[in-house]
């Protein structure tokens, strides 16, 4: 089987080979593989020692985050070594001070996985929520590596559990443990003879509450909302941006603060088209001239965290595409969450859903019905507010127990 995986890499990489001709984000890909291990070789420091995370993207990336910072405080003799697969998680933490080294992972061969081993030499390796790639798992059991995955979440309809799924089923106990999220994960898990489990929860509840604590004014977008009710929508799409500006087209009293997912020209051309102009930037407006507006677009990125605070409703958006982006950054703020219909792969969503502190939409009537009950409702927020509050610490019990 691992014959077969590794042959299907190949034609994956040959695939993402021909679509790099014609899509930046799988030009972006292949040249980052392509030059990952060479990066590697001229950045790992001889005799460092390192902890090596890996994170899919960006999302991922905030659920590692609380567990290498913690790490750096309590061993800073340790380096980090991070690694994503997505150009977008790499490109915009490329930076990131809390590694020593942030690089691509290079694409999951046997002979790919051998060099990065014997070029990283990890002490530890921790892959975040979703990450499974066979050939690294098997050549960091082969070396003595103990591996981790944190955060991780499973469910029935995943691979592991199918019939034809029972090579991948294996693969979970090249881990020296899985931290999972919730008590279901772990039951399913041991349904299946994977015993190595702790219920720790998810470390994303430790960075929004650390993002909640740290947060700044933003004197730009206080004085935009002049006292008004506001609605955030934060990481939004086209769809999303679609039924919020009809919202506010129909609804002039409230303000609408946009932060679109991708701030590229041609996204900020089609939202201007949306909203035939009337709106302001954020980077081209002034605490003299922002209150006149009542859509806000937010041209920049980092700041979405410390908006939310600003909000009465946020719309969190991505749930008319593959999935909800972060619904916590703006939970812990004691404020409500609207989103699109897929959102059913994320526990928070479901368990908020529940409490009646987040509420899911699928068209535009949906979205007028929650966002007009919820601009005048305080109990809503203050749920949201309390389960985050509630969830706080797997950071800690991971820590301790790696």
């Amino acid at each position: 089987m691992r014959y077969l995986y590794s042959i299907g890499i190949h034609i994956y990489r040959f695939l993402i080979f021909l679509a790099s001709f014609f899509n930046p984000k799988a030009r972006e890909l292949y040249k980052g593989q392509k030059n990952a291990l060479r990066y590697l070789k001229s950045n790992i420091e001889e005799n460092a020692r390192y902890v090596w995370f890996h994170a899919a993207s960006l999302g991922e990336f905030e659920q590692g985050r609380p567990i290498m910072e913690a790490l750096k405080r309590q061993h800073p003799d340790l380096k980090i070594l991070l690694t994503f697969y997505s150009p977008s998680g790499y490109n915009v933490r490329k930076d990131y001070r809390g590694a020593d080294v942030v690089a691509y992972l290079p694409p999951d061969t046997r002979r790919s996985a051998r060099a990065f081993v014997k070029t990283v030499k990890p002490l530890k390796a921790i892959f975040i929520k979703y990450e499974f790639w066979p050939n690294f798992l098997l050549t960091l059991r082969a070396e003595g590596v103990p591996t981790y995955a944190v955060s991780a979440i499973f469910r029935p309809n995943q691979i592991f559990f199918k019939w034809y799924g029972k090579w991948y089923l294996q693969l979970l106990t090249t881990f020296r443990r899985l931290f999972v999220q919730d008590q279901d994960s772990a039951v399913l898990l041991e349904k299946h003879g994977i015993h190595q489990v702790s219920v720790s929860g998810d470390t994303r509840f430790d960075r929004v509450f650390a993002l909640f604590s740290e947060a700044k004014k933003l004197p730009l977008v206080e004085a935009f909302v002049a006292g008004k009710p506001v609605i955030v929508a934060g990481s939004t799409w086209p769809e999303d941006e679609d039924l919020l500006v009809k919202y506010l087209k129909q609804h002039p009293k409230i303000k609408l603060i946009l932060v679109p997912h991708e701030i590229h020209k041609n996204h900020l051309e089609q939202i201007s088209k949306l909203l035939d102009g009337k709106f302001i930037r954020y980077t081209e407006a002034s605490e003299n001239n922002i209150a006149d507006y009542n859509c806000l677009v937010v041209d920049v990125v980092g700041i979405l965290s410390s908006i939310y605070q600003y909000a009465k409703v946020a719309y969190v958006g991505g749930g008319f595409g593959v999935g909800i982006h972060n619904i916590l950054e703006a939970a812990v703020w004691n404020v409500p969450v609207v989103f699109g219909p897929n959102f059913q792969k994320f526990k928070e969503a479901r368990d908020l859903i529940q409490l009646k502190g987040a509420f899911s939409i699928n068209d535009y009537t949906s979205l007028e019905e929650n966002l007009d009950k919820l601009l005048c409702d305080e109990k809503a927020g203050q749920m949201a507010g309390n389960y985050v509050r509630e969830n706080i610490g797997a950071t800690e019990l991971i820590c301790n127990n790696l």
